[in-house]
């Protein structure tokens, strides 16, 4: 099953490489932003999108959002999302 969660872009951290920090239930992760980005790369900073696997799918709205992370937190999808992405920054740290 494939699983994307809505996140908040918080900050580009590299224009070039289409690159923004998204905000994931506290959770900050790197994402690619290039699937979304129709406008000025600036424009999606505070915008919430979908992401999966570190690419930012579609823009949503902020009901839309909370709406998804509800549903998903009652579904205790939220948590198990939280701890595969909370060890993968674990993992990459370690092999930096």
């Amino acid at each position: 099953m494939c699983l994307g969660i809505p996140g908040q872009i918080v900050k580009i951290t590299d224009e070039t490489r289409l690159m923004a920090l998204a905000d994931v239930s506290g959770v900050k992760r790197e994402v690619n932003i290039a699937p979304v980005l129709t406008g000025a790369i600036e424009a999606l900073i505070g915008k919430w999108a979908l992401i999966h696997v570190g690419f930012a799918m579609a823009i949503i709205d902020e009901d839309e959002a909370a709406a998804t992370l509800k549903a998903l937190h009652d579904l205790g999808e939220t948590q198990e999302a939280h701890e595969a992405m909370a060890a993968g920054d674990r993992a990459l740290e370690v092999g930096a």
